[in-house]
């Protein structure tokens, strides 16, 4: 069975950092995408960040580029999200979430995503 498995969430005030992991078991890990989504209150689940199976291939979304980097680490079955200079309004629940298929195409779209964690409260504070 496989399972995401989110932590490193809290609370920190605004500029400050977090460091947010997701250790999947149960699955080929090295060979599919992952991605980072968030979901404020009252509104929709966005795309944060994705990164391809061997790491060459990465993005963001507009909101958090220059300021918050996924990174990978396959031996260990694990994706990261590192937060710096956090703002109010990245206040969320984040979620790790593991591709669908090996050929992903956008890595940007929630539906290319199959597979998700249960989420890790992230809450900054003005």
């Amino acid at each position: 069975q496989i399972q995401l498995v989110e932590s490193g969430g809290g609370l920190v005030q605004a500029g400050g950092s977090l460091r947010l992991s997701c250790v999947v078991s149960g699955s080929t890990f090295s060979m599919f995408a992952m991605g980072w989504f968030r979901q404020a209150p009252g509104k929709e689940r966005e795309f944060v960040a994705a990164i391809s199976f061997s790491g060459a291939r990465i993005q963001y979304s507009d909101s958090v580029k220059g300021r918050f980097t996924i990174s990978r680490d396959n031996p260990n079955n694990t994706v990261y999200l590192q937060m710096n200079s956090l703002k109010p309004e990245d206040t969320a629940v984040y979620y790790c979430a593991r591709a669908t298929n090996m050929n992903i195409v956008t890595m940007t779209e929630s539906h290319e995503y199959g597979r998700w964690g249960q989420g890790t409260q992230v809450t900054v504070s003005s």
